[in-house]
């Protein structure tokens, strides 16, 4: 990495538990100045504007959730202990969040919506790499007869995806873990008795 490179990191990674614990709105310059180090000219040496830097530090933050997520499914050899890999991995997320402020994805997708459509498209494509990895999963699950023949591989990542999405929301609001273990436990209910074969 060159130096310029290597700066260029240093401010998403930094900015990333700004932007995911304030918001885009919430977050300033000065907030980004404050945690690198770097004067604002040093900063926009980097990026156009704050946005760019919001865009980059998601992708930063979205992308320790998804490598995370793959690396436990990909440890597990059948589809169902795929999906309880990812099940397992939320368990402990409001309380250790991988990345500090809690889900990313959450996060900017609730601020997102309707004043950023750059960081809006950001978000609908990592949940679209969320819906396909569960979807693949439970077509390989029934490919191999783990699963039944007759489940629908995407109305079950729509399901599986909100589900998680809304748990962690609720949990985060009521600063209660148990509406997330719910949702958990009622997944893991649908994985063994509408899922499996």
């Amino acid at each position: 990495m060159s130096k310029a490179e290597r700066t260029r990191q240093l401010i998403i990674e930094r900015s990333a538990p700004l932007f995911n614990q304030m918001g885009y709105a919430g977050t300033s310059m000065q907030d980004i100045m404050t945690a690198t180090g770097l004067t604002k000219g040093g900063i926009y040496g980097h990026f156009e504007s704050k946005e760019e830097i919001a865009l980059a530090a998601f992708e930063h933050a979205a992308g320790i959730i998804t490598r995370m997520i793959g690396e436990r499914i990909a440890a597990k050899e059948s589809a169902s202990d795929k999906l309880k890999a990812i099940l397992q991995f939320y368990k402990t997320y409001l309380f250790s969040p991988p990345v500090q402020g809690g889900c990313p994805v959450l996060n900017t997708a609730v601020e997102a919506d309707d004043t950023s459509p750059l960081l809006r498209a950001s978000v609908v494509k990592v949940l679209n790499r969320l819906h396909k990895a569960v979807a693949n999963i439970v077509i390989q699950g029934i490919e191999r007869g783990e699963f039944r023949p007759e489940t629908d591989a995407q109305k079950f990542s729509i399901l599986f995806v909100s589900m998680v999405e809304g748990g962690i929301m609720l949990s985060k609001a009521y600063g209660d873990n148990k509406y997330l273990n719910t949702v958990i436990s009622q997944l893991e209910h649908m994985l063994a008795s509408e899922l499996q074969t």
